[in-house]
């Protein structure tokens, strides 16, 4: 079974909890992503979605450059870059989440969403009829 690592998003782009909801949703529609790992220096304290953003934008006379991200995100799912990618299905699943941040030994190594599990179905699939 291939790891996560083979089909993870690299070098993710990123916010800080202190950021504004307004600077992270631009930057996920400025690059048309839907997820965000959060760290404050080196350290992973959250995930923040599309989705999470969504819903903060969509209350009325909401001010996005006064809420700090750290207001929307959720707590983070973290896995090996060795891990195997069925068991990062199994977790993502089970968890009923979108995304997990992949580690490695420089920290943040990248990110696995519903995206790049169909990528890896397909690739897989392929080889399997080839």
């Amino acid at each position: 079974m291939p790891n996560v690592k083979r089909y993870m998003t690299r070098e993710p782009y990123r916010v800080c909890s202190k950021d504004s909801v307004r600077h992270a949703r631009d930057l996920m529609l400025a690059h048309d992503i839907r997820h965000l790992p959060v760290l404050d220096g080196e350290q992973l304290v959250g995930v923040v979605s599309q989705h999470d953003l969504d819903i903060v934008a969509a209350v009325p006379d909401t001010d996005l450059q006064g809420i700090e991200v750290a207001r929307v995100m959720t707590p983070p799912i973290q896995v090996w870059g060795e891990t195997p990618i069925d068991e990062v299905s199994a977790l993502m699943k089970d968890n009923r989440r979108d995304c997990v941040v992949v580690k490695g030994g420089s920290g943040v190594e990248g990110i696995f969403t519903a995206t790049d599990a169909l990528e890896a179905l397909a690739d897989l699939v392929r080889r399997a009829t080839a």
